[in-house]
């Protein structure tokens, strides 16, 4: 025997149940996701976010700009964005010159002398930089200049212009004992004028907190040549330096790890002994690439060879 139709009361229970699971799947539609509600330009905190350089630890990358490769495949992988910054501050830490802090940065300093039309600029360096090392690597010494400030506040208001100039790709300089509002204020600039701050400092920076958006330090390998500071010697191993990661975005310090150069120091000249010059070319004319910068006011590093 079948089972008997439901009356009207059941029914009407039926359609209120399948009436109330079409409004529980309506609503489940519409739902739209949950999202940070967007600050208000009053906000404190986005004052600050705006203004000292915080970050969210939630957008690591969002604003990193690669300025481009540091040559070095194990330097690379420990740097955010696969690379060095193309603006902020970054730090170098160490305690003896010529240990190869500067070649730790050619290959990235002769890409920006080729493809930018814009200075690199040495403010005060502790030795005058080797032209022909310089060149060896690739670097193109019309596009670098050389500052000698006189006084610390010249010293400090020429760092500042420099970065906030847009003329500069990257200004590097060795500015010794310098406060942190005063680092502060050329993280901003360098992010104004989109431009690479390198500050060479004495290792013990590193017990004090900087603004500097990346702070490496820098040590020689044991057994090799302590560098041009205390004699280079091409007998000697002088291929390598110690590199740790003390401060980076998004990630804790690295362990210390060791960066091998390619010496083309010791590779041999070309011989120019047999170079065949046309007598026809005039040597009084000085030629200008189309697209070289305005000659400076203060030396090239050519008017130093």
């Amino acid at each position: 025997m079948g089972e008997a139709p439901p009356n009207a009361l059941d029914k009407l229970s039926l359609d209120k149940i399948a009436l109330n699971k079409i409004a529980l799947n309506k609503t489940a539609l519409n739902k739209k996701p949950i999202t940070r509600p967007a600050l208000a330009s009053d906000d404190p905190l986005n004052g600050l976010l705006e203004k000292t350089g915080l970050w969210r630890a939630s957008s690591i990358n969002a604003d990193y700009k690669q300025h481009c490769s540091t040559g070095f495949t194990r330097l690379d992988q420990e740097l955010p964005g696969t690379g060095w910054p193309a603006d902020g501050v970054t730090e170098f830490l160490h305690d003896r010159a010529g240990i190869g802090e500067l070649r730790l940065l050619a290959p990235a300093l002769a890409r920006m002398t080729h493809e930018q039309n814009r200075w690199v600029l040495f403010v005060s360096p502790p030795y005058i930089p080797y032209p022909p090392a310089l060149a060896q690597a690739g670097i193109d010494l019309a596009r670098v200049i050389v500052s000698q400030p006189k006084a610390p506040k010249d010293y400090l208001w020429v760092l500042e212009k420099a970065l906030a100039s847009q003329s500069c790709s990257a200004v590097i300089a060795w500015p010794g004992r310098i406060h942190e509002k005063q680092i502060r204020r050329l993280q901003l600039a360098s992010k104004d004028g989109y431009s690479w701050g390198i500050l060479f400092r004495p290792e013990e920076s590193s017990k004090n907190a900087s603004p500097a958006e990346l702070r490496l330090r820098l040590r020689p390998v044991p057994g090799n040549s302590p560098g041009y500071s205390q004699g280079y010697s091409p007998g000697k191993d002088n291929s390598a330096i110690a590199v740790k990661i003390l401060k980076r975005r998004g990630r804790w310090e690295s362990e210390e790890f060791t960066i091998a150069f390619d010496d083309q120091l010791l590779r041999p000249m070309p011989d120019f002994s047999e170079m065949v010059v046309d007598q026809n070319i005039s040597t009084t004319q000085e030629k200008q690439p189309f697209d070289s910068p305005p000659k400076p006011a203060i030396q090239t590093l050519r008017e130093y060879q």
